[in-house]
């Protein structure tokens, strides 16, 4: 009998063993899984600000506005500064090489004028860069590339937007509708 009763409270032991280990094994990977999806949460967030002050500042040219769209091209070169690009998805990181120091430059020389005319030259380049970087991205709505074919000399340019709606950077309210959605980006 006492035997029998050893075997049982070794056969509970190990049980409570098992068991024991089984719910730390879930809980460290609840844990990692939850640092996963934060770092994931991080990645977004530092573009998701590059990409909602691109956003800001194609909609102050769209109301050629000058004035706002220096300060909104201010407000983009501090995020684009902000990005830890050690920290983004190899695609993500791939292109942020890539097209880093022009997305710079063109929101730097935005912010340093007020000329209308010269901010919407630097946002030709900026968009093509900011349509790169988008593009690899896996943004939560739906974005609309869309082209002016009047720009440019007839050369044409294109520019980000959130709305379907098509609301003209380049021209602002002399042409408003001037353009049209050539990819949606989801």
């Amino acid at each position: 009998m006492e035997t029998r009763l050893k075997i049982m409270m070794i056969a509970f032991t190990i049980s409570l063993s098992f068991t024991s280990c089984n719910a730390k094994t879930k809980n460290t990977e609840t844990a990692i899984s939850d640092h996963s999806s934060m770092n994931v949460a991080q990645e977004v967030s530092q573009l998701k600000a590059v990409f909602d002050n691109y956003f800001m500042l194609k909609d102050a040219l769209v109301k050629s506005d000058g004035k706002k769209a220096a300060a909104m091209a201010k407000d983009l070169s501090s995020s684009l500064n902000g990005v830890k690009m050690e920290t983004l998805k190899t695609e993500e990181h791939l292109v942020w090489m890539k097209v880093m120091k022009e997305l710079k430059e063109d929101g730097r020389r935005i912010s340093e004028t007020e000329d209308i005319k010269r901010q919407r030259d630097y946002f030709s380049r900026l968009s093509k860069n900011m349509y790169s970087l988008i593009k690899v991205s896996k943004l939560a709505e739906p974005v609309y590339y869309n082209n002016c074919p009047m720009v440019n000399g007839g050369k044409g340019a294109n520019w980000l937007s959130k709305e379907s709606a098509i609301k003209n950077p380049y021209y602002g309210s002399q042409m408003l509708s001037c353009g049209k959605t050539i990819e949606k980006i989801q």
